[in-house]
């Protein structure tokens, strides 16, 4: 039992860890409070497809901090490699025309895979010392709202994992739900009607929501809107 690793769920607190960074010791959520944070983790320094994603991660870094959103970032590997490896990419590698690439969000050195562990990245299977490519949304109030798990071969979707950023505070601040594929200005869905006279009135709203049954409702909701409310430059 002691050798397996179990992840936390999606409405969980974040499990808390103090760990060493390429920028300083930090204590997780703590110091985070009241922010957005993308926490991420990787197989392996000096890697192809790990590179790609760091080079696209720091190139998102200030879209991100913006929508009030950190980054951080985690492999099993030491904090001397972390640095050589972000040093090669800034110096050497050039992706996508992206070059000249400077890593700032911090990379956490987890040697003993011990934040590994308590976020079920070392997968059975793949690798006893290679963590996936996780990715956890935590809130402003340290509980985790979204996880997405791509396997060793398979680089992110970063306009995906904005999208959800953005989805996710659209939802908390609006109060409604986002449908498939939604970006800002798309329609929005309303909470589904809890009784049968909130229904009727909702199916008899032609003005204020378009409603394709009683249960499924959408509205506008404009993109400015949206956005005014999440992005601060």
């Amino acid at each position: 039992m002691e050798n397996q690793t179990f992840m936390p769920r999606i409405g969980d607190q974040a499990p808390e860890f103090t760990a060493i960074t390429t920028q300083g010791t930090i204590n997780f959520p703590k110091d985070y409070a009241g922010k957005w944070v993308v926490f991420f983790s990787h197989p392996a320094d000096f890697t192809p497809v790990c590179t790609s994603e760091f080079m696209t991660f720091a190139h998102m870094e200030k879209q991100f901090n913006e929508a009030n959103c950190e980054l951080l970032g985690l492999s099993v590997d030491g904090l001397y490699s972390h640095i050589a490896w972000l040093r090669t990419i800034k110096e050497k590698i050039e992706y996508k025309g992206m070059k000249d690439i400077e890593v700032k969000f911090p990379l956490i050195e987890d040697i003993t895979m011990e934040v590994s562990k308590k976020y079920g990245m070392i997968m059975e299977g793949e690798s006893s010392t290679k963590a996936v490519r996780a990715v956890f949304f935590v809130d402003p109030k340290g509980t985790i709202r979204t996880i997405l798990y791509y396997p060793l071969s398979v680089g992110r979707n970063f306009d995906e994992i904005y999208r959800t950023l953005i989805a996710l505070q659209t939802a908390d601040n609006f109060d409604i739900a986002c449908p498939a594929d939604w970006r800002p200005g798309d329609d929005v869905i309303v909470p589904t009607a809890g009784s049968c006279g909130v229904a009727k009135e909702r199916m008899e709203d032609k003005e204020h929501l378009d409603c394709k049954d009683w249960f499924f409702c959408t509205k506008k909701l404009d993109k400015d809107e949206v956005l005014n409310a999440i992005i601060k430059k």
